[in-house]
């Protein structure tokens, strides 16, 4: 087990997952959680508070799925079951120590720094590593 949980904690998981990469299929919705996990587990600020994974994706400012439609209600049985596997152990790159993901849009290029260095990219996700690894 990465981080505890309670059951709500993997409702509004599996609700984010969808919400920020539903088009992107299961393996971007796995590492939308693997991001999101990773926050829970990091010991260094800005993430250091952060204790729960409600935490994480409710902290103000930081993911604007919680905005839009996609993350109202619960989430479904394969929703849950993705946001399980991450909280249990799955982790791959280019979010394996990835702390924050941008979606620039359709066809547009990742920038080089963002909260960190740019480490890789999924369809239309880039994910970046903070420059001190912080434990994670």
């Amino acid at each position: 087990m990465r981080v505890r949980y309670r059951t709500a904690d993997v409702n509004i998981l599996g609700r984010i997952m969808r919400a920020e990469a539903l088009g992107e299929g299961v393996f971007g919705m796995k590492l939308v959680g693997n991001v999101i996990v990773n926050r829970v587990v990091y010991s260094c600020s800005p993430f250091k508070r952060i204790t729960t994974i409600n935490q994480a994706v409710m902290q103000k400012g930081q993911f604007e799925g919680t905005q839009i439609g996609l993350f109202v209600g619960n989430a479904t049985a394969q929703e849950k079951k993705l946001a399980m596997d991450c909280i249990k152990f799955w982790r791959a790159d280019p979010a394996n120590r990835a702390l924050y993901f941008q979606n620039p849009g359709k066809g547009k290029s990742c920038k080089k720094d963002w909260y960190g260095v740019l480490v890789g990219r999924y369809k239309n996700h880039c994910f970046y590593n903070p420059e001190k690894l912080c434990n994670l």
